[in-house]
């Protein structure tokens, strides 16, 4: 993933992409501050961090934007959202509602009498499969509702 991303950087430069090129080296920098931080705990970033690090970054820019448009700013919100289209191009496909669904059902009719106290264990599932490939925020409202 990390090729990936400085492969792309490369060619932002040489096209003078500044949007993508800045945004790159966000993802980038975002990534390198993770590094130093696990440096103490010996462990080493692996691409599902990654992803999670580019999700958190889409999250934050989605949140900015519903920001800068309630301000009135929809310049700064469109620079956003276009920083969002270039994160997503680095994530794998994202799994449509329905497929969350019918992936938490799954999940949840395999437990012995579940409840909201596996909801936890469940979680650690998702992310461990699905890592990159969901938004979580929606699988726990799903898991939530079928647990309760």
């Amino acid at each position: 993933m990390r090729e990936r991303l400085s492969a792309a950087l490369k060619e932002a430069l040489k096209a003078k992409e500044t949007l993508k090129l800045s945004t790159l080296r966000l993802i980038l920098a975002a990534v390198k501050d993770r590094e130093i931080a696990l440096r103490g705990e010996d462990k080493t970033l692996m691409d599902e961090d990654i992803l999670q690090i580019m999700q958190k970054m889409i999250r934050q820019r989605q949140e900015s934007a519903q920001t800068y448009e309630a301000a009135g700013r929809t310049d700064l919100s469109t620079q956003e959202r276009d920083e969002i289209k270039i994160i997503e191009t680095f994530l794998p496909v994202q799994m449509s509602d329905s497929e969350i669904q019918s992936v938490c059902k799954k999940i949840v009719s395999g437990l012995e009498s579940p409840g909201l106290k596996d909801m936890g264990r469940v979680m650690n599932l998702l992310k461990d499969q699905y890592a990159g490939q969901m938004d979580f925020k929606k699988a726990s409202a799903e898991i939530k509702a079928l647990l309760q």
